[in-house]
């Protein structure tokens, strides 16, 4: 109790705020898959399935939901950004995987096994321990102060860093490496994620502070943010879904996460000074609290057909089975998609 007591009274009304979307974001987001998926079975029964070429989902109500629940999450978690900072918004987004995963089973009956609920429960204590320590928002009342945390020379220095990557990465590393290695696609997003992230929350305060009765529009910086983040956006999306096509999901989601996850809360402290004023002790539990997500966001992917009972080397040597039998050629969960 006396935890909770000091939880609220250290905590702003912001960071409430902001911790509600992001909830409700992850929430939204985690339901929207199952309907999506739950569509798209329907769609599959009475046409040419997804996963072949086929389209019918796209005539299909409940897919349509699906798309709508994402949406409304997508928007919760903007907003999310405008009164928390990133290291408590970012790695809740764990909360999704846990949902979708908790639902899966209810209503796909997708068993969730032994190591699934642990690796669930990983993500809670986490996400908890980020939330009872979480740095306050920074009180800004301009765009244009935004702006000045962006172009000092900390900030700078990191975007430059980043921007020149991404550059090598396009150029020199896409060509050669992209259909083989998959830390070159996702090395790509997340960089290019964690500067569309700090857009983003600084286009969010502009909005917020706009809709409270101070015009921020008139400010050609809320402009420049917004142009930074559909340009990161769209970058994110293409190499994302090149990701995606090239290698298997089960390895392209807990790398993306764990990768975009440390980028953005980095781009943060260096840019909005997340852990000004925090002591040492804060800011080693926060870290500790993230790397618990982790933790518990890797077992849910690695053993998400394990059954109970099932060993985690007899889980993956099953799996390999089933992917030689496929055609495969990979030892456990293959890296490269397989076509079949």
């Amino acid at each position: 109790m006396a935890v909770v007591q000091k939880w609220r009274e250290g905590m702003s009304s912001d960071n409430v705020k902001g911790l509600v979307l992001a909830l409700s974001s992850s929430l939204f987001i985690g339901a929207s898959f199952i309907v999506k998926k739950k569509g798209l079975k329907k769609a599959g029964a009475s046409g040419i399935r997804a996963g072949v070429g086929g389209y019918s989902y796209l005539l299909e109500p409940l897919w349509w939901a699906g798309m709508i629940t994402m949406v409304v999450g997508e928007i919760a978690n903007f907003a999310a950004y405008a009164f928390a900072p990133a290291i408590l918004v970012t790695p809740l987004g764990a909360v999704s995987i846990i949902i979708s995963a908790v639902l899966a089973h209810i209503i796909l009956r997708e068993r969730l096994h032994t190591f699934g609920i642990l690796g669930c429960i990983l993500c809670v204590v986490g996400s908890t321990t980020i939330v009872l320590h979480a740095p306050q928002e920074r009180q800004i009342e301009s765009v244009t102060e935004v702006w000045d945390l962006a172009t000092e020379p900390g900030f700078l220095f990191y975007t430059a860093l980043v921007l020149t990557a991404v550059f090598i990465l396009i150029y020199q590393f896409v060509p050669q490496y992209g259909q083989t290695h998959i830390m070159v696609y996702i090395g790509v997003c997340s960089l290019v994620g964690s500067i569309s992230v700090m857009s983003v929350k600084a286009l969010g305060i502009a909005l917020k502070l706009t809709f409270s009765g101070t015009n921020q529009l008139v400010y050609p910086q809320t402009w420049a943010f917004t142009l930074v983040v559909i340009t990161c956006v769209l970058t994110q999306m293409n190499y994302l879904n090149k990701a995606l096509d090239t290698f298997n999901t089960a390895v392209v989601s807990p790398i993306y996460y764990v990768m975009f996850t440390s980028l953005t809360i980095l781009a943060s402290v260096i840019m909005f000074k997340d852990w000004d004023g925090q002591s040492p002790t804060q800011i080693l539990t926060e870290m500790c609290g993230f790397v618990t997500i982790l933790s518990g966001t890797f077992l849910l992917h690695k053993t998400k057909d394990m059954a109970d009972g099932q060993g985690l080397s007899t889980s993956l040597s099953m799996r390999s089975l089933k992917h030689e039998e496929d055609g495969g050629f990979g030892e456990g969960i293959p890296l490269k998609r397989q076509d079949t």
